[in-house]
């Protein structure tokens, strides 16, 4: 893929995160903060399926926003074809997993036992 498709999909990424997290932002002032932060309170969030769809497009656009943006920064201290495919792999393998365990962790919090 070339350097100036993933550099839009690094802005387009960007800005979908901030309208997320806008989103995400506005519907916890539904309720007062120390309410939102209630055990039952959090737990019934996690059974609130739009909220559960929200979190995980925050967790997808963050991780690869993120990881695209600690690329460009390690791409940019050191130039070589075997670097960049290096850095290139173990960015997205760390993203996927970020993704994996926030998933799992969403899952586990709504009920939903992995493996068992």
């Amino acid at each position: 893929m070339r350097e100036s498709q993933i550099m839009k999909i690094h802005y387009v990424t960007g800005i979908a995160a901030l309208i997320v997290v806008a989103v995400h932002i506005m519907m916890r002032l539904i309720m007062p903060y120390n309410m939102s932060l209630e055990y039952e309170n959090v737990v019934a969030n996690y059974h609130n399926v739009p909220y559960v769809l929200l979190l995980e497009s925050i967790l997808i656009l963050i991780a690869i926003h993120g990881f695209n943006g600690l690329r460009v920064i390690l791409l940019e201290m050191r130039q070589g074809r075997n670097w960049e495919g290096s850095i290139t792999v173990l960015t997205i393998a760390a993203m996927i997993a970020i993704i994996g365990y926030g998933t799992r962790t969403i899952l586990v919090a709504n009920g939903l036992e992995m493996g068992q």
